[in-house]
């Protein structure tokens, strides 16, 4: 089983995902596609950065910890080629919790966001104008949000679009939790040579 190969394949994944929930997370700070004047007016959950930190930041560090799976020293430790294979696969492991971690986050606080809402100006006040989610089914509501314009549609794409990116991104990570495991107890498929080994672990 090439595991290393597999790690690299959701490493070379989990990067452009990461880069999108960033660009998701900053455009949210524009509402409707506008500088607000009072960035007391923008949704609270915006500030808790799930996209930039959770699915973004953190999770470069378990990409990029996959994509050089694949190409680590494999001499290993005491005379055991597979050694530092093993090691490289179980290190992943912490890594991909990480990342579960950051993605966990990120898609935590865009399912609160969806379900309060945006805030927005209802002719009166500067408030949180939806509960539970009720304006998901019913379009008719969102004409309380008088300002931002467009700031309903804008808010329910960009933190579907979290949601939908951050959940895949914990998916990808488990996947690498159990890859990983097998890696660390089975090796990977092939060798770098370095050793003098026939290629097997």
């Amino acid at each position: 089983m090439c595991t290393g190969g597999c790690a690299k394949c959701l490493g070379t994944t989990l990067i452009p995902l990461a880069v999108l929930c960033t660009l998701a997370n900053i455009l949210l700070f524009f509402p409707g596609g506008k500088v607000v004047e009072n960035n007391v007016h923008i949704t609270n959950e915006v500030w808790y950065f799930g996209g930039i930190l959770g699915s973004g930041v953190l999770m470069i560090f378990p990409a990029l910890v996959f994509l050089g799976l694949k190409n680590n020293d494999c001499c290993g430790c005491c005379g055991n080629e597979s050694c530092g294979k093993r090691f490289a696969m179980f290190s992943s492991i912490i890594f991909a919790a990480v990342g579960v971690l950051g993605a966990g986050y990120c898609f935590v606080l865009s399912a609160v966001a969806l379900n309060r809402g945006p805030k927005c100006y209802n002719g009166t006040e500067w408030t949180y104008p939806f509960q539970d989610g009720n304006y998901l089914a019913n379009h008719t509501l969102w004409n309380v949000c008088q300002s931002p314009e467009n700031i309903v549609p804008w808010n329910l794409t960009l933190f579907s679009l979290l949601l939908v990116m951050s959940g895949i991104q914990v998916v990808l990570c488990g996947i690498q939790v159990v890859n990983g495991l097998l890696g660390t107890i089975c090796g990977d498929c092939q060798c770098c040579g370095c050793c003098g080994g026939d290629g097997t672990v």
